[in-house]
């Protein structure tokens, strides 16, 4: 994905690239990579909704091209930024450093309030599996109860570490693309391949192909958050997106194949509206239908299972980068001290609490009005760290880059020309009511970030930043330590 150039991973007066504690143990590739898996995708549990919208033979198509567009560009980026800035905070830190620190606050309220929106839907998509158990958590105060419980308890695990929740991941990652592996082999003398070609592009949703294709493959920056927990960030974090990258685009793309190929297709199948009722189309029942066909009822019960497991690894990662995100803009002096306290497990404290909050209050959205909304203000995010990246490549051609992706100027605006188009394809076609939503957050944000430094001026609270983050920028091209944008 790249090439290494040597450089150390520590600041000029060779100050660790993380401030944490030592007597914590850091994450390896492994648990890495399954993070990475569930913030970006947790299985192919979503991808139901490109075959409705587009059938068989786009749904195939987009989850091939759409990694090469997006997701290969998004993580290479992520590698070669997460590599030079080394600590908590990512893509707010990258912004930061290009933009100056107005900018870094404006992507981390975007990308933190994208991120609470996307984890305030796994509880619910949980119990959804749960009920058709136990059906008396289907509505009224148990299903409240079930929720705010679920929620307590994947909190806590956040709470006990980060190793905890990486090794975790790994488990329920296994467990969750298993059954699709056996399915994928019961299911051999059932395929059709006739049926992947079926194609109507006179009917095609394209608003809700794109927007899926999209909440399926991106936030591969999210895990950028979490650089400053990681064991040898410069090689670890490469490994560890290219690895997630082939788990990924796999785990969509070959149940997918089984799924449209083993089943005659009926569009209207591909939803379930009954597991959802009021809270809209989430899109889980055709995997299950398609299990019971090739190998019986064992294999659906195990399909089921493996969904709510892949909620559970959805959440906890997701909560993990969004609190670690928090802890990384106060160690910067983006917002109060007490977002960088830590736990004596080396969590951020206050900022589990704070996401988990978040969680609670944003549950009440539907689930077509979760996945929209985040796209759009992730969207608004990444145009910001698209221009952060080429402008550091501009302005800093010499600063230290342990992974740097091998092109030049040129090439890196290019690397960047089609995510863009993606962007504005995806902006074009929201809703109404998604961007007078999402635009009415981002200018929330546009005016917090003075409010908080009046709050700063009148010591109103305590902001402080730490003195033993490094300075990647410090001695590096035109001799220039100013941020480029004043």
């Amino acid at each position: 994905m790249g090439v290494h150039n040597g450089a150390s991973n520590v600041a000029i007066n060779g100050a660790p690239s993380s401030p944490r504690a030592t007597k914590v143990g850091k994450v390896s590739v492994l648990p890495l990579v399954f993070l990475i898996f569930y913030e970006v995708s947790g299985g192919p549990f979503g991808v139901e909704d490109t075959v409705h919208a587009a059938g068989p033979l786009l749904a195939l198509i987009g989850f091939l091209v759409f990694p090469f567009i997006w997701s290969i560009p998004e993580a290479l980026i992520t590698a070669e930024m997460g590599t030079m800035f080394p600590e908590d905070g990512g893509y707010v830190i990258w912004v930061s450093s290009a933009l100056g620190e107005y900018w870094g606050f404006q992507i981390g309220w975007m990308k933190w309030l994208s991120g609470a929106i996307d984890n305030a839907l796994y509880p619910i998509m949980f119990l959804g599996y749960l009920k058709l158990a136990i059906p008396a958590i289907s509505g009224g105060l148990p299903r409240v109860a079930a929720t705010l419980g679920l929620t307590a308890m994947l909190t806590y695990m956040n709470y006990r570490g980060l190793t905890i929740v990486g090794w975790a991941a790994v488990l329920l990652g296994v467990l969750s693309l298993l059954p699709f592996g056996v399915m994928g082999l019961v299911a051999i003398p059932k395929l059709r391949p006739k049926r992947w070609l079926v194609v109507d592009l006179h009917n095609v949703d394209w608003n809700l192909f794109l927007n899926t294709l999209f909440w399926n493959l991106n936030y591969w920056d999210s895990i950028s958050t979490l650089t400053g927990e990681m064991d040898n960030p410069k090689k670890t974090l490469p490994k560890a997106l290219f690895y997630a990258l082939i788990v990924v685009v796999s785990g969509y793309f070959f149940p997918l194949l089984i799924g449209t190929g083993s089943k005659t297709l009926d569009r209207d199948l591909w939803t379930d509206r009954d597991l959802w009722t009021d809270r809209g189309r989430w899109t889980d029942q055709y995997f299950s239908d398609v299990a019971k066909l090739v190998g019986g009822g064992w294999l659906t019960v195990w399909v089921q299972v493996a969904a709510a497991m892949a909620t559970v690894g959805m959440f906890v990662a997701e909560m993990s980068g969004d609190s670690f995100q928090l802890l990384g803009m106060a160690e910067r002096g983006m917002l109060p001290a007490f977002f960088a306290k830590r736990s004596r497990y080396g969590t951020p404290l206050v900022g589990i609490l704070f996401s988990a909050s978040g969680v609670i209050l944003l549950s009440w959205l539907r689930f077509e009005e979760i996945m929209a909304a985040e796209n759009f203000l992730y969207c608004f995010g990444m145009i910001l760290e698209f221009i952060s990246f080429v402008r550091l490549r501009i302005k800093y051609p010499a600063a230290s880059r342990p992974f740097k992706i091998p092109v030049g100027t040129v090439g890196s605006i290019i690397l960047c020309i089609l995510p863009t188009i993606l962007i504005g394809a995806v902006l074009a076609f929201s809703s109404r009511k998604v961007a007078i939503t999402s635009l009415v957050a981002v200018v929330i944000g546009l005016v917090m970030q003075p409010c908080l430094k009046h709050v700063e001026k009148k010591k109103w609270l305590k902001f402080s930043e730490n003195s033993d983050l490094p300075d990647p920028l410090c001695g590096a091209a035109h001799e220039n330590t100013e941020t480029l944008v004043q």
